[in-house]
């Protein structure tokens, strides 16, 4: 049996990092925007459940982002120049967006409790956690839309034009609307108020609906903007139809408040929603120019990399799943939703 290449083992690692980011860094950033978005009688209650819901694990979810980026900048430099020079302007939103978002997200649990200055760290939190995946999945959108290019005559050809269109920018609000709905259904079981779980589960639902016309406006738009990714994504349909039936269990449990269940079910929607696009995507790094083999570093440096991920593993593993048993579990709620 012939085992995986070097180069594909850490392409493998890092599209499970990226897994793991969407699953709970993503949840963050759409607990963010429903912390935006609270209204009525009950959204101080709305925003404590989130706060309370982020709060343990906010900051460890990162580690998994920047993971993705010391595999990209150790082993593939070539893919990994490309990006951060193209993409810089997305790229510096998007590390500003994280950063104000942690700050905001500390400040607003720490700083005076005054209502004018609650105000203020929670919009700041509220609306970084809003533009940050929107620039995350522009980025995502620009590598695989076939006009990133190093070879421009001036800056809006190597800095602005790869991102600035239409398939990116929709790829962006996609994501938005995914991890909004994604913390929706999580939010349902991370409260034992059944008139939060009710508010929950409404902006669930209409996010679900959302991300099912964008995911629509994602595909269309390809077709002309990035016929390249169109073609190659509409090879792995299988993937799509799974992708469908874990979205059809997941409104399902909703509707019949199983909202433990539905979130294991959210949960594999949005990860193979990212699967699909990598195998799309595959061999592909950046496209049109960069594979996971002509972009890659030499071999002992790759052999070095997989020796260390297999060592942080042993180390990072448990610790995380220690800090999910500790912070996450919740005894109080109800045995019917789970």
């Amino acid at each position: 049996m012939n085992l995986p290449s070097p180069e594909h083992i850490l392409g493998i690692a890092a599209i499970i990092s990226l897994t793991f980011y969407a699953l709970m860094g993503g949840a963050d950033y759409g607990g963010g925007v429903w912390d935006l978005l609270a209204f009525g009688p009950r959204a101080a209650k709305q925003r404590e459940t989130i706060a309370n819901a982020i709060g343990p694990i906010w900051e460890a979810n990162h580690v998994w982002l920047i993971l993705v980026i010391v595999i990209l900048f150790a082993c593939f430099p070539p893919a990994f120049c490309a990006i951060s020079i193209a993409l810089h302007i997305p790229l510096t939103i998007l590390l500003i967006g994280i950063v104000l978002r942690g700050s905001a997200f500390t400040f607003r649990t720490y700083d005076s409790q005054r209502d004018n200055v609650q105000r203020l760290w929670g919009r700041i939190f509220a609306i970084s956690s809003t533009i940050t995946p929107i620039v995350l999945g522009i980025i995502v959108g620009a590598i695989s839309n076939g006009a990133l290019t190093l070879d421009g005559t001036d800056f809006m050809q190597v800095y602005v034009h790869s991102w600035a269109q239409p398939f990116p920018i929709a790829v962006g609000l996609f994501a938005l609307a995914l991890f909004a709905y994604l913390a929706a259904v999580y939010l349902t079981s991370d409260t034992i108020d059944a008139e939060l779980q009710n508010d929950f589960r409404m902006r669930a639902i209409l996010s679900a609906i959302i991300s099912a016309i964008m995911a629509a406006v994602v595909f269309f738009l390809s077709k002309d903007e990035a016929p390249a990714i169109y073609a190659d994504i509409s090879r792995v349909i299988p993937l799509h139809v799974v992708t469908a039936l874990l979205a059809l269990c997941s409104l399902s449990c909703l509707y019949f408040r199983k909202f433990g269940i539905a979130r294991f079910f959210a949960a594999g929607q949005v990860a193979f929603v990212l699967w699909g696009w990598a195998l799309g995507q595959y061999p592909f790094l950046v496209r049109p120019n960069w594979t996971i083999t002509n972009s890659m570093a030499n071999k002992e440096t790759l052999d070095l990399v997989i020796i260390a991920l297999m060592a942080g593993t042993v180390l990072l593993c448990p610790s995380v799943l220690y800090l999910l048993k500790i912070f996450k579990s919740r005894s109080d709620v109800p045995k019917s939703n789970s």
